[in-house]
This record gives C-alpha cells, structure tokens and sequence, in this order.
C-alpha cells in the first residue's frame, strides 16, 4: 500500500472516531516504565509506548558555570538516533530530527524549572553540577517525542547525585550519594498529530509518515504549559490549540500518576 493510500485510509479512520490498532481518537497505547535499567547512570529510565522503546540515562558532571548564572548548574540533553531504531535514521553527525527530539525534550524541562539548578552550585563562578541527558531510542513506532520526554523524567526522578571528591577535583561515579536530585515538578509531553482536519493522540509511525502536521505540549501539575511545539506543514487552527491544551493537562495528570506509581 503506497503512502497516499495509506493516508486516505488512516484518514477515513479518523473521520469515524477510528484508528487503525483500535483505540480512540485520544487515547495512549500501552505504556511501560522501568527504572534505572542502567547500572552505570546517576539515573536512568526504559519507556515503552506500544512497540515505541527509548532508554534514557542520566549523567553528571563537574564543569564551570556561565557567566550570567554563576551560582546555577546547567542541563544538556543529547539524543541519538540509529538505524538499529528505524531504518530511516542514519548514522553520522546529528540530524535536524535528533537535534529537535533533544531541544523539545530539553525545553519542557528547562522552562518548568523542574530542576532546582541553585542547588546544583558547589563553589559560586567556579564549580556547579552539569546534568547530562542522553536520548537513545531503541525501537521508533512513532512518537518518541512523548517517550524521549516520558523517560526523561523518570530517570531524573530516580537520579542520585555522585560523590565528589574536591581534594582531586575528581567525581566518583561509582559512589552516588543518597542525595536525589533537586526536583520541583514533574513536566510531562503530550503530541498530537492532524490529518485532513482530524486530530488525534500519540501516532503510531504509520500514522506518522501520514499526518500533516503536528503539535507537542508539555504541562505542569498546577495546568500550566511549560512548553510547545509545532512540527511538519500543517496548521493547528486557534480553536484546535485551545481545546488541546485542555487535552494535554488531563493527559499529562494520567502520564504523572504513572510516574509516581513507579
């Protein structure tokens, strides 16, 4: 079945509340979380939603602070996308896909405030913790972004901060501390994709390589949105915005009771 095929089939779907696995137009497939997966990571976390699977690891470092937050630790996320996840993906320098998987990832976290960075400061202009979250998709059946950001979160959450030895100016990753990481909120992904006017929830990659456009949007636990982004062609209409913002918030409480369960 070619492609224009393809999506005037998921579009028919969708005019009839329908998808093609069978669920509703908002509903998530089947998601599962495991914590801290990998022995050697300050925190890390494996999401599946569907037959979607990201591994998420959390790294920390000692590094020197900017100069305009001398007192602030600093958050870099990184994402990696291999061929082993999807053929489409290609090995090399990181691609415009990669490069935006980790600045929406990156953005619902960093506007949130979810980590307390002030508490992140060992010696004020000259010595702060570095949070380093790296993105590895195992498996893409569509939407890593809620995932990548899923994942992101849980393994933050179970992050402990390492033992720092400040006489050899040296971390000890082999012995954390007991000290989590400082977290003030938990921010949580919500994506949406629209084809032919029909917006539904959490696209498969077959649903994916079909829609015309879409729109991710993370939400905090008061209701507020942290972050937003738009992806491929489409239009998202004023109206459309507005009533999926009150899609992502009631969503985004059912993405946090799973984490909290964990």
């Amino acid at each position: 079945m070619g492609i224009d095929s393809i999506k005037s089939y998921m579009s028919e779907l969708l005019k009839k509340g329908q998808r093609e696995d069978g669920r509703k137009i908002f509903d998530y497939r089947k998601i599962e979380v495991e914590v801290n997966p990998l022995a050697r990571a300050c925190g890390s976390a494996r999401v599946r939603i569907g037959e979607t699977e990201v591994l998420v690891g959390v790294k920390m470092d000692v590094t020197k602070p900017y100069p305009d937050s001398p007192d602030d630790g600093t958050l870099m996320v990184n994402a990696e996308l291999i061929p082993l996840a999807n053929p489409d993906f290609e090995p090399g320098p990181p691609s415009p896909q990669s490069v935006e998987l980790a600045r929406v990832v990156d953005r619902g976290i960093r506007e949130s405030g979810a980590i307390d960075t002030a508490k992140l400061c060992i010696t004020p202009k000259e010595k702060v913790w570095t949070v380093f979250i790296d993105i590895y998709p195992m498996n893409d059946d569509g939407n890593l972004l809620d995932a990548a950001a899923l994942g992101a979160i849980v393994a933050l959450k179970h992050a402990y901060i390492p033992k720092y030895d400040e006489k050899e100016e040296k971390v000890l990753y082999k012995e954390l501390t007991k000290e989590k990481l400082p977290l003030t909120c938990l921010p949580v992904m919500t994506t949406f994709g629209k084809l032919d006017g029909n917006v539904f929830l959490d696209a498969s990659r077959r649903e994916e390589k079909s829609y015309d456009g879409r729109l991710s949007i993370a939400t905090l636990e008061n209701g507020a949105i942290s972050a937003m982004q738009k992806g491929e062609a489409g239009t998202f209409t004023e109206k459309e915005v507005f009533e999926l913002l009150g899609t992502a918030i009631e969503k985004g409480k059912e993405l946090r009771g799973l984490i909290k369960k964990v």
